[in-house]
Formats: structure tokens, sequence, C-alpha cells
């Protein structure tokens, strides 16, 4: 699921001198090239100076057997030295870039393929979806923990009495989700998000006295304003979707906060002493299918999922089924993302992936859009950028 409960930068620096990246080590190469080692010393310098690779090993491979009666042991030693920092920092520099499109992919691929699922094949059974992506989730983790890919906490009684309100929460906010998201084009769904921004920083108030600066309230402001006109400019304005979606703002920034204040009491009544984000995953998603069970059962859902004819058809299967895997992915690709860079970049990521999300929501589903429905959307998607800037700052 796409969700905003992910917020918990290295920045590398690349020069093009690699004698003053190795300063531990410049008086040895130093002494190299002072004992007649300059051609094999410049050789490896100049691979490295084009952060190849796969070149930089064949040239130290070559270099070596070329020189290896005039090469000394220490010299040798600074080459591979060299080598192993420059594959480092190749190693760095690709981290965040792959974690980063993978994020990217997985949140925009997840709510374009939702919207396919609830709109294109006319699915009026979101807890349904729901329950099944949360299923597939839950399968795939204790699989893999049972291989010892991941490991988890064990779900004890304690924790699970601890976790109840969260879930709870979390289980309203993804039924509301999957029925705004029914009614409204994605282009919208995004803009209206922006008001959890706003009531997350007004219950940080009250919950966490913490106050927010003047530039992140003028942001708010903004996406007010973006909401607002959105809405009176929506060419397909459907009021029960708009209903949906300002109940699931609720009920994000409700997740949001109650999350932040159970935390560490969750994480006293594990065995260990804390809570990964991978066991968070699977608490959320196996706690979520008896009350998912219940809701179907309440409003008989479970009687129309039986009797339209769509569960019938393969691919409304496939698109279903690769947007619970992708739900999981969301998840996944979220920790790593945050893990190579920091929650400044990921919350500025994450407005700025809002944009494609847009454009491929109004292209792909032949969203009716006036100039200034297409400006209060502009505007929005601004706003939402501006508010990450301004909580990088103050940070």
């Amino acid at each position: 699921m796409s969700l905003d409960h992910s917020p918990t930068g290295s920045l590398v620096v690349y020069g093009d001198d690699i004698e003053e990246a190795m300063s531990p080590n410049r008086s040895v190469a130093a002494v190299a090239v002072k004992d007649g080692d300059a051609s094999v010393y410049k050789i490896i310098h100049g691979f490295l100076k084009q952060k190849n690779n796969s070149i930089i090993n064949v040239a130290a491979s070559v270099a070596r057997k070329a020189a290896s009666n005039k090469l000394s042991r220490k010299t040798s030693d600074v080459f591979d030295t060299l080598i192993q920092q420059q594959q480092s920092r190749l190693g760095n520099k690709t981290g965040p870039l792959l974690s980063g499109i993978s994020y990217c992919i997985a949140s925009c691929s997840m709510i374009l393929l939702n919207k396919v699922v609830l709109s294109s094949y006319n699915f009026n059974a979101g807890i349904s979806l729901m329950l099944y992506q949360n299923l597939i989730s839950v399968v795939i983790l204790v699989v893999l923990e049972f291989f010892a890919v991941i490991s988890t906490e064990e779900l004890t009684w304690k924790l699970i009495k601890v976790w109840i309100p969260v879930n709870l929460i979390f289980v309203g906010m993804l039924v509301t989700g999957m029925y705004s998201l029914k009614y409204i084009n994605v282009a919208m769904v995004t803009i209206l998000k922006n008001m959890t921004n706003i009531l997350t920083a007004i219950g940080e108030i009250y919950v966490f006295r913490k106050c927010q600066n003047k530039q992140v309230w003028a942001a708010l402001c903004m996406m007010i304003i973006s909401a607002v006109s959105g809405g009176m400019t929506d060419l397909s304005f459907h009021l029960i979707g708009y209903t949906w979606q300002i109940l699931n703002c609720f009920l994000t920034a409700a997740y949001s906060l109650t999350l932040r204040r159970l935390m560490d009491t969750a994480k006293q009544s594990t065995k260990s002493g804390s809570l990964n984000e991978v066991s968070m995953v699977l608490l959320n998603n196996a706690l979520s299918i008896p009350f998912a069970v219940i809701l179907i059962i309440v409003f008989n859902e479970w009687e129309y999922v039986y009797q339209t004819e769509v569960i019938r058809e393969p691919m409304f299967w496939f698109f279903a089924t690769a947007s619970g895997l992708l739900g999981l992915a969301i998840s996944f690709s979220s920790v790593w993302f945050l893990q190579e860079t920091g929650p400044t970049t990921y919350s500025l990521v994450g407005s700025l992936n809002k944009i494609p999300i847009s454009v491929a929501g109004v292209l792909l589903f032949n969203v009716p859009v006036s100039v200034e429905n297409l400006f209060s959307i502009v505007f929005g998607l601004f706003a939402g950028i501006f508010f990450a800037k301004a909580k990088m700052s103050k940070s």
C-alpha cells in the first residue's frame, strides 16, 4: 500500500584528484613514484579518474604483472586500497539512485493499478481487495522468514494489544483510500492527500508540542487553496469520493501520529526490545486480516464478490495480484531508500513523485480537465514540493 508512515542523507563527494582522497597513503604513493613505478601508478590513477569499475580491475591486474619485478609489496597495497575505495564509492553512488527509482516505480504503479481494479473493472469491494493484497504480503513475508531471508519479531499477545489501536486506524486508512480512488481521478487524489500534511502539522502541535516555522505554514496554506480550487473546478467531481478522501486524510494523519506515540511502548512489548520496519509491515498486514473479514461480513461484501462477473476474468486477478505485490514492494523500497538517503530526501522525492502520478492518471484514464482545474493541480504539486523543502530547511 501506499502509506505515509515510512519516515523513520548521505552526501557522497567525488573528487577528481585521487591522491587527495587517499591522503593517509599519499606518502606511500609518492614513494612508489619515486622508486620508478611512476608509469604504473599513472595508469591506475588514470583509470580511477574515469570511474570505470571493470577497467580498473583489468588495469590493476595488467599493471601488477607488467611491473612485478619493480613493485614493492607496500606499493601494491596502495593500488589495492585505491581500487577498493573507488569500488566502494561506485556502490555508494548507485545505491541512492536505484533505491529511489525502485520506490518511485512501486508507488506510482500501486496507485495506478488500484485505480484500474476499482474503476476500470468497476469493482465495488474495496475491503475485499485490501484483504487480498494484505494476505499476499503476509504469505510472502512468512515464506521469506521461513527461508531466513528476513527476521521479524514474534507476535506476542502483549505486542498485539499495544498495536491494535494503530492497526484499526491502518485498516480504516486503507479502506477509505480504496473507495476514494474509485470515485476520484488520480490527479485530484494526490492533491487532496496534501490535506494530510495540514492535519498532521496541527496534530503535532497538540500531541508532541512541536511548532512549525512560517515556511511550513505558508506551504500548508497553499495546499488548502489548491484543494479547494481543485474541488471547485473538478469536472468529474463526486461528493461520495471527496467524502471518502477527507476521511482518508484524517485517518492517515491519525495513523502517523498514533504510530509515533506508541512506537516506544510497542518496542518495550517485544522480547528483543526493538521493532524493525519488516516486523511492522507484517504486524499491520497480519492483524488487518481478521478486521477485514469482519467488515466484509458486516457490509455483506462477500455476497457481492461471489456474484460479480469480474472475478472470473483472469486479467482482473493479474492486476489485483500485481497491486498486492507492489504494496509489499513499496514497504521494502521505502525502507531501502530511507537507509540510502534520509528522511528529508525521502520526503522531497515523495512530493516530486506526485507529478508523474498525476500526469499518468490524467492521460491513462481520459480524465476531463479544464484549464482552471489543471492550474489547481499544478499549484498543488508545487505546494507539496515547497512543503517538503520547508521541512528540510527546518531540520
